[in-house]
């Protein structure tokens, strides 16, 4: 139901419902959504946080933001801040987060993270989501040096059906690791 645009990635249905699960969201939490694309998991999020929580969407492509803007609205969400910025500026301006989403991060996924920990509350959640072996490995360094607890990874990969000139046929979409943790 989301609006798309080849140019900007979105958070597939079944990864997302994952990476929300994981978030442990609640009425009145703080969120912050670093790489927002085209703003699934801030829609999502702002849904769940509602009606006292907020949102903060950040993503350094303008056609992201244009592409969330546009999707906040379809889904009538009002409870969302979008930021047009990179995350290393727009992060340390921000309040601080029950929980904190990090997807696209144009490869400064542990500086970010870092980043990241100083905005969580005590017992705040951080959701990392990539496909890339390289960002989970900085992940999961980033995750280690900084003590995050009950630490989870969790790789998805889901199929999808097609249909075929003889039937229904099963294509497999790339594998998502997600990696979510709590601060202490």
């Amino acid at each position: 139901m989301f609006e798309r645009n080849e140019r900007v990635p979105i958070t597939k249905e079944e990864v997302r419902v994952i990476a929300l699960s994981k978030a442990r969201l609640k009425n009145g939490h703080t969120v912050i959504d670093v790489g927002c694309g085209s703003g699934s998991i801030t829609v999502e999020a702002a849904m769940q946080v509602a009606p006292n929580g907020k949102v903060y969407a950040i993503d350094q492509d303008e056609e992201a933001i244009k592409l969330t803007k546009e999707n906040a609205r379809k889904f009538n969400v009002t409870n969302v801040e979008i930021i047009h910025s990179k995350a290393q500026e727009a992060i340390g301006k921000l309040p601080n987060a029950d929980a904190i989403f990090i997807g696209g991060t144009a490869g400064d996924t542990y500086d970010i993270i870092k980043l990241a920990y100083n905005k969580l509350k005590s017992k705040g959640r951080v959701v990392i989501d990539t496909i890339l072996i390289e960002t989970m490995y900085h992940s999961l360094k980033a995750v280690d040096e900084l003590k995050l607890e009950n630490v989870d990874v969790t790789q998805i990969t889901v199929s999808k059906s097609r249909k075929v000139s003889t039937g229904t046929m099963m294509l497999a979409r790339n594998p998502v690791i997600i990696i979510s943790a709590e601060k202490p």
